[in-house]
């Protein structure tokens, strides 16, 4: 996730170019806008760039304070995911067409003689193969299935053979040119093709044209032929998102320095519904623990793929699989996949990993930038609004690994003078905040940035000294966007487009814009008191 709530612009490079679904959320979290994209960095740039947009675009634009995405194999599983996702949050920037129809299926009726037709909704009345979000495909798969198999597709028998039966699209059990018995091998054929069993089909088209070519119906032989082909390019084309007759969650860890980070996805009845992301302290046997925890108030599938085993032996692993499968009531398999289908899905969950480890590198950039002593997986970051000589206040802002950790934003209100002293404020508010923390023994953060230059790191250190802390501390000014160091008096420049900058500046904007919005709220409070007086 990307959090623009302190960015004077919107820098798209931290975005994959995979295809996707990407996700808007305003300041409290909240869904703005679901979408979908072949290469999720286009997509999202387009709406923060400088051309003309419409007036809904803008609105939407203005609130956006962060972005996540999940990335996908190819547009039309992002269709999918954006289709479902879209109906479950129902966003407020989306479309909302109450009469929309979804994605239609091809179904097989339940009747003696079952028919073929295609359908919007799932229902106990049908078996429903699907669903197809090109509906272009789907109508060739159905033509294809009728060609094929020869299903009726009349609603009510007819009391004479219609022309489907004369043009050999039809077996015609409705004037009983076909048994029961018969008809139902066809539907059963038709059954495994629609689920996706093409090359079982194949070789015995294939077989079909070579008696055909043998008895030299070469008419026949041709039509077999083309019907082979069709298959073949429906197969290279396929973009149906296939029926699975059970569900499965995708599992992905990954260690980096002292954390685990975890992905989860849920895929219920082979359509992906969405990712969960966790980062954890980490611990031994985390990975199990994970595990039991995840499940204690999730909904457990049928099959659980992992990227790597949490289990010592194969007891420990078989005691995992009967916790979980008396939790579910049925039978619950942990998985290491070796075929190639499974192995993508967890390759898949773990490219959603990849935008932790480009944050973990982006942080190890800042440290050999600013040569400092640790990893600044915590960063705080204060700001000085003082318009007037009154409501003198301090915003502080903190990043865990790269994000903002918002629970942990503090607000402070200048209580040992009157006027305007940024240094002095910025000596107070420091002091106090880390006075605070080492009286409750809470952990230190790595990296203190000041908004401002050398002046304010100076006041911020001398604070630091008092309280007998050596947390590293710096500047970084608006002007020049020039870092600051309390031991040094020529500023150290980067280029400003550098990711480890552009973080800086992200950090140092949102404590900007939380110091003004306290100072807002207390000049509005004194108003509103004076208006009551």
């Amino acid at each position: 996730m990307i959090d623009i709530s302190g960015s004077a612009s919107f820098n798209s490079s931290d975005l994959p170019l995979d295809p996707g679904v990407y996700l808007f959320r305003d300041i409290d979290g909240n869904l703005l806008y679901i979408g979908k994209a072949k290469k999720l960095r286009s997509r999202v740039r387009s709406y923060f760039n400088s051309s003309r947009k419409p007036i809904k675009t803008q609105h939407l634009v203005s609130k956006i304070k962060s972005i996540d995405w999940i990335i996908v194999n190819n547009e039309t599983e992002a269709l999918l995911l954006e289709n479902r996702l879209v109906k479950e949050n129902k966003p407020k920037y989306n479309i909302d067409l109450k009469d929309a129809k979804t994605f239609a299926y091809i179904s097989l009726t339940k009747e003696k003689f079952p028919r073929v037709l295609s359908s919007r909704k799932v229902s106990q009345k049908l078996e429903s193969f699907g669903p197809y979000p090109d509906g272009f495909t789907r109508q060739d798969l159905q033509r294809l299935v009728i060609k094929i198999f020869k299903l009726r597709v009349c609603k009510k028998f007819p009391k004479r053979a219609c022309l489907n039966y004369h043009i050999n699209l039809c077996t015609a059990p409705c004037i009983g040119k076909v048994s029961e018995k018969k008809y139902a091998i066809q539907v059963e054929k038709a059954r495994s093709f629609l689920k996706g069993n093409y090359e079982e089909t194949i070789k015995e088209l294939i077989n079909q044209m070579h008696q055909a070519s043998i008895s030299k119906n070469f008419e026949s032989a041709i039509e077999l032929r083309n019907l082979i082909s069709s298959i073949r390019l429906l197969i290279q084309n396929q973009i149906v998102d296939k029926e699975r007759l059970f569900d499965q969650d995708v599992i992905v860890f990954k260690t980096i320095d002292e954390r685990l980070l975890v992905v989860q996805m849920s895929i219920r009845k082979g359509v992906l519904l969405g990712k969960k992301d966790f980062s954890l302290d980490y611990q031994l046997n985390l990975e199990q623990d994970f595990l039991k925890a995840f499940y204690n108030t999730n909904k457990i599938p049928h099959e659980i793929l992992l990227n790597q085993p949490c289990w010592k032996d194969n007891d420990e692993k078989r005691a995992l699989e009967e916790f979980l499968s008396l939790k579910r009531g049925v039978k619950v398999k942990l998985l290491i996949p070796k075929k190639p289908e499974k192995q993508n899905l967890v390759k898949l969950a773990e490219k959603n990993l990849d935008p932790y480890s480009e944050n973990n590198n982006l942080l190890l950039d800042l440290q050999t930038a600013l040569n400092l002593p640790t990893l600044p997986k915590i960063i705080e970051c204060f700001d000085i609004s003082n318009l007037g000589e009154e409501h003198v206040v301090s915003g502080m802002v903190r990043y865990k690994n790269g994000k903002p950790d918002k629970e942990n934003y503090r607000k402070f209100k200048i209580k040992t003078f009157v006027g305007q002293d940024d240094f002095a404020a910025v000596n107070e508010v420091v002091t106090r905040r880390y006075k605070k923390l080492k009286k409750e023994g809470s952990k230190m953060p790595d990296l203190i940035l000041i908004d401002g230059g050398l002046g304010q790191i100076k006041a911020a250190k001398k604070a630091l000294e008092s309280l007998n802390l050596d947390t590293f501390v710096i500047g970084l000014a608006k002007k020049q966007e020039e870092i600051y160091l309390p031991y040094s008096n020529s500023p150290l420049n980067f280029n400003p487009n550098k990711k480890m900058m552009r973080l800086l500046r992200q950090i140092r904007d949102s404590a900007h814009i939380f110091s003004i919005s306290y100072n807002k709220k207390r000049r509005q409070m004194k108003l509103r008191s004076q208006f009551k007086s």
